[in-house]
């Protein structure tokens, strides 16, 4: 029984102490997940009010440089670097830069044939194997760190137009006004003129939507689809022993469902929530946008002296090519940067353009698949946010209802309705994990109804939403409560495993086919003769890492 564990003396008060740390933790996990829910329902309801930037005078819209790392056949790669090219953004204000490591890479095909699919627009292709800053006379393979997605994107990064980057990943569509909706927050512009306070950075709301075992199953099941997943003569073709045909035997095949649950419950709350408090930067890299200006001066020591002196001289998104999870130290060199070092201040520090999500699709993920990339997100944030990692377990479902359940079968403050016994505390965490679950279901409703999202006549079937004719299987109704649940239970059940042998059991991270060990500085350093072949039966992609 509970009680006796409440008894008198130094243990029953230390039992009390202790019931009461889980009530208050507990009860700010709930207000905190209220902040997102709230967030979720008010921005993603129904349609944004149209962008300002976008509408502007040519000469007064500002210029945007687009940076899409690539690597291997994602699937619906096709549809996600399209939707760049289909943004209701001035044509002139926009440039396009596709970066990838090797003209042999299996997406260069497909690169060159979408830049010649949309002629008139500032477009290129961008080999790193042709940066003169790695290769040839001048160059030097060395001159940048290991980190291949900033290698990739180093190039164009440094002949962009304008001062306005958006970095965003290949496997992410991004909605017709995004461009605009981001361009407001970022440069403060408001309806009718108005003008708010700008951001020094601003980022979507990550959302996955799980295609099925394969994307070839998943479109040739789908005849109502009017976008082709590539154009003729190109194909996401799967591995020659993958068997599209056949639908997936076991749980273990359904990562992607579990993936998906993840970002429209768990991830989608905090991040929000996060994002609506602002106290500390929460920024994950699928579609970020910030100033190149700003990057420049606080990577420069001179300027910086908060930075280290010995970058090799380094600047801009190239200082970060000797780290791993660029994307949170980017946004978090922003966060800290004084204001008085930035022209053009004040600025407020990140804004999240609520209601505008970048949208994932997801195919032939395993459960194997997606542990490898909780395991890795993990181990590279741990030591940039390392109390917010230790802590994190507790902020899931089954371990926050254990606190609230124990301190209710504690706390004399619940004994008229909460008797002292085991039995008790187990109906109390029963309880709480129900009502948890059913706030999820409604919560990735919400999110994959995508009322939000802006569409046209180019939309494909995966952005659809649960709402609109013509959605692909998964995206046209809800999930089955069945379905649902297996993959809630499993996402849950699997967190606490993930989340030990990532914390706490290793430093090297898979990233793009090679081994890296993560140092306390989030520096990497590779580890030599450990590498893996950039794609694996059943994955559907051309790298390792699914982020």
């Amino acid at each position: 029984m509970v009680g006796m564990m409440a008894g008198d003396g130094s243990w029953g008060f230390a039992v009390q102490a202790a019931a009461l740390t889980s009530l208050i933790w507990s009860c700010a996990v709930f207000v905190v997940q209220s902040i997102g829910i709230y967030q979720i329902f008010r921005h993603n309801s129904g349609p944004l009010p149209q962008p300002v930037s976008s509408s502007l005078d040519e000469d007064d819209v500002p210029h945007v440089t687009i940076l899409r790392p690539v690597k291997g056949l994602e699937p619906r790669l096709y549809e996600c670097l399209a939707s760049t090219f289909r943004l209701a953004y001035p044509r002139s204000k926009l440039t396009i830069y596709l970066c990838v490591a090797s003209a042999q890479d299996p997406s260069y095909p497909l690169l060159q044939q979408i830049v010649a699919d949309f002629p008139g627009f500032d477009a290129r292709v961008l080999v790193e194997e042709d940066d003169p800053l790695l290769h040839g006379a001048a160059g030097h393979v060395n001159n940048l760190g290991p980190n291949p997605k900033i290698r990739n994107m180093s190039r164009g990064y440094r002949e962009a137009k304008g001062d306005i980057i958006w970095i965003v990943d290949c496997n992410v569509w991004v909605g017709p006004h995004s461009a605009g909706r981001m361009v407001d927050k970022l440069c403060g512009f408001g309806p009718g003129g108005r003008r708010a306070v700008p951001y020094k950075f601003v980022h979507q709301l990550p959302l996955v939507v799980d295609l099925g075992p394969s994307p070839a199953a998943s479109d040739a099941n789908d005849a109502s689809d009017a976008t082709p997943l590539l154009p003729p003569g190109q194909g996401d073709a799967p591995e020659p022993s993958a068997t599209p045909s056949a639908a997936p035997r076991s749980l273990l095949a359904h990562g992607g469902r579990v993936e998906e649950m993840f970002m429209s419950t768990s991830h989608a709350k905090f991040y929000s929530a996060i994002n609506t408090v602002g106290l500390a930067p929460c920024a994950l890299g699928k579609s970020n946008m910030f100033r190149k200006s700003h990057l420049d001066l606080l990577t420069d020591p001179s300027r910086n002296p908060s930075i280290p002196a010995c970058s090799r001289g380094r600047r801009g998104l190239d200082f970060f090519s000797s780290y791993i999870c660029e994307d949170h130290l980017v946004g978090d060199l922003l966060w800290r940067a004084p204001g008085r070092l930035l022209p053009g201040a004040p600025f407020r520090n990140h804004g999240l353009v609520f209601g505008e999500v970048a949208l994932q699709p997801v195919a032939g993920m395993t459960v194997a698949a997606y542990f490898a990339r909780r395991v890795r997100w993990l181990r590279v944030r741990k030591w940039t946010v390392l109390v917010a990692t230790l802590v994190e377990p507790g902020i899931e479902p089954f371990l926050c209802s254990l606190h609230l359940a124990f301190a209710a079968a504690t706390l004399p403050w619940f004994r008229p309705l909460v008797p002292p016994t085991w039995s008790a505390m187990a109906a109390v965490w029963l309880g709480a994990v129900a009502v948890w679950m059913a706030v999820d279901r409604w919560v990735s409703g919400k999110l994959h109804r995508l009322e939000s999202v802006d569409v046209d006549q180019h939309t494909p079937s995966f952005a659809l939403g649960s709402r609109r004719r013509g959605g692909k299987e998964g995206a046209r109704h809800r999930r089955p409560f069945r379905e649902w649940l297996a993959a809630w239970l499993g996402r849950e059940a699997l967190a606490l495993p993930i989340w030990t042998w990532a914390v706490l059991l290793g430093t090297t991270v898979n990233w793009r086919g090679r081994y890296f060990r993560v140092r306390m500085d989030m520096s990497v350093v590779e580890v030599e003769g450990a590498s893996t072949e950039s794609s694996r039966p059943g994955s559907r992609s051309g790298k390792d890492r699914r982020d």
